[in-house]
């Protein structure tokens, strides 16, 4: 597992991405649970922030991919609206204790 940082460096309904190697990746917590998805659209798999750290829409209740205007549901990374309907954020296994949110890549 790896370290992406400390429990109090995700707040509650914030995002936040991270680069491990040359992996690209996102965190979000929502409800008290993290979830973590790969920093890649699957309409055509480019990056889904516009700026630093920004992965939700307005509402702060759905993934939003800044180039396409694609919404996914943060708890399971399903596209509901878009040109990517029915596909899915490729999720990456993670989990989080009192040190930190570490995630399986």
């Amino acid at each position: 597992m790896i370290l992406l940082c400390a429990p109090d460096e995700l707040a509650e309904g914030q995002s936040r991405g991270f680069l491990i190697d040359d992996l690209a990746l996102f965190a979000v917590r929502r409800d008290g649970e993290v979830y973590a998805y790969h920093n890649r659209c699957p309409h055509q798999r480019i990056s889904l922030d516009w700026q630093a750290d920004r992965f939700l829409d307005a509402s702060g209740s759905l993934i939003q991919c800044a180039h396409h205007g694609a919404l996914f549901l943060i708890e399971s990374g399903e596209c509901v609206t878009g040109p990517c309907t029915g596909k899915s954020l490729r999720a990456i296994a993670c989990r989080e204790d009192s040190t930190g949110i570490w995630v399986n890549p």
